[in-house]
Parts: C-alpha cells; sequence; structure tokens
C-alpha cells in the first residue's frame, strides 16, 4: 500500500453507486485516477466482505467511514465488526441541529464521549465532522467552542471540514491549530464565489488558502487528508481528478 495522506470521501461519488456493480466499478475508476485511500458513507450495496476483497485488490485502503449517529450510539459493536473487515481504525460522524442551548450542546457533548470510549474499547477511533451551524454562538462560546471543551480528549477527535468552518465565518487554518492533535482528519473541500453566491469548488479552484490549511494539519499531526465536494458543477470523477492532480502540484500524495 503507498504510503499516502490523501483519501476520496465517496459521498462526492454517491450517484454512482447505487448497486454493486456500479459501485465496483467506481471504486475501480477511483483507484485508476489514482487514489490509494477512501473514506466511506455506506457501502454501496456491496456486502462488507466483498468490499473489503475488491478495495485489497483494487490497493485502496479505507482510511474512515462516516456512520450515522443512532447507529453508533445503539449498534457499535456491529459498527466495529464491520469496519475491522475493512481495515479502518477512523469512524466518523457528525449531528444535526438537535439542540438549541448551550447546556443542550454540554450534554450531548458527554453523551459523545461515552460513546467515542466506547468505540474505543472496541478498537476504533472517533472523529466528529463539523458542518458550518457548529460556528452558532452561545454566549460566548460556539458549538464547536463546546463540543471542544466540554468533550473527552482522550476519545473525541475532530474531523475538521474546511469549507464548512469557512461558511461558517471561521478561519480553517485556526480552527485545525487550536484543535491540535486532535485534528486527526481534515476534510479537503474549496469553496468560490459567483457573485454573493458560495459554491463546491474542486480543491485548489477556490479561494482557500491550502498552504495554510495543510501546514495547520501538519503541525497538527493529522493523519489523513480527505477530498470531498458535495455537489460539483461537472463530472464528479473529472473534479476528483482535478482536486487529486493540484494536491500533487502543492506536494502532497
Amino acid at each position: 500500500m503507498a504510503d499516502s495522506v490523501i483519501g476520496l470521501q465517496m459521498y462526492t461519488l454517491r450517484d454512482f453507486m447505487g448497486n454493486a456493480y456500479d459501485t465496483a466499478d467506481t471504486f475501480k475508476k477511483v483507484a485508476d485516477i489514482g487514489y490509494r485511500n477512501v473514506e466511506l458513507a455506506g457501502y454501496g450495496g456491496m456486502e462488507v466482505a466483498n468490499l473489503a476483497k475488491l478495495l485489497s485488490d483494487l490497493g485502496l485502503q479505507v482510511c474512515s467511514s462516516h456512520v450515522g449517529f443512532d447507529t453508533l450510539r445503539d449498534t457499535p459493536e456491529v459498527v466495529a465488526e464491520e469496519l475491522h473487515t475493512l481495515g479502518c481504525e477512523w469512524v466518523v460522524c457528525g449531528r444535526d441541529q438537535s439542540y438549541t442551548t448551550e447546556g443542550g450542546w454540554v450534554h450531548f457533548a458527554q453523551e459523545l464521549s461515552g460513546i467515542a470510549q466506547r468505540l474505543s474499547e472496541l478498537g476504533l477511533k472517533y472523529a466528529y465532522h463539523n458542518h458550518s451551524f457548529e460556528m452558532e454562538r452561545f454566549n460566548k462560546r460556539t458549538i464547536f467552542d463546546v463540543l471542544l471543551e466540554e468533550s473527552d480528549p482522550d476519545y473525541v477527535n475532530f474531523q475538521i471540514d474546511t469549507y464548512w468552518v469557512q461558511h461558517g465565518g471561521c478561519n480553517p487554518e485556526a480552527l485545525i491549530r487550536r484543535v491540535g492533535s486532535r485534528a486527526g482528519m481534515i476534510h479537503l473541500k474549496d469553496m468560490r464565489m459567483h457573485g454573493m453566491e458560495q459554491f463546491y469548488a474542486e480543491v485548489g479552484e477556490g479561494n482557500l488558502n491550502w498552504a495554510e490549511i495543510m501546514a495547520a494539519g501538519k503541525d497538527a499531526g493529522a493523519q489523513w487528508y480527505i477530498v470531498e465536494q458535495d455537489t460539483c458543477e461537472r463530472n464528479p470523477f473529472e473534479s476528483i481528478t482535478i482536486s487529486i492532480n493540484n494536491l500533487k502540484k502543492m506536494g502532497f500524495e
């Protein structure tokens, strides 16, 4: 397996993974483009064992997997068994806007710590994935502040999504540096402007400061840098090719 730190969030290609046959073809295309690591968002209609064999045959490593919060809370043993079969040690999820007070988010951070501890006992590392609503401020703290300060640092890590941090009016590289060693992974997602509107862009094709973001990730000790583009304005396979080629030009593999 190549010593690559760049991965692809397969949610980017979700429209091409409606059944097991299409999913297998999509993973092959991803490998042909040059990715060596993938982050899962479901199994695309494939049985876990079959998916594990396919990825191994293609030389693809599962760097992490997004799993729904309720599933992590209610059936962590099942999650762990599946991810171990896939050779994956990182599990990721975020949360919807379930709480409207600072106290509610404090309670959630404490609940999350217990879930993350149980996942650790099962051999998995947990990371919370942010969107932009976590940048909402209650009194003197944002929701993200609460999650960072009130969760157990031994078990709760973070997957910083650069687009959503910027979308929420904050600075991605500054937030990565603040999270420090708990920033286990970074979602590489660029933003471009058209008039007053914000749009997703291929990495390196928008306005985010990638030199500073990647330097912050390196200093924090982030293990994985994962390309994601929620919506593509061109063929998604072309978009992910542009992103990985731009990252290579920046000196990352």
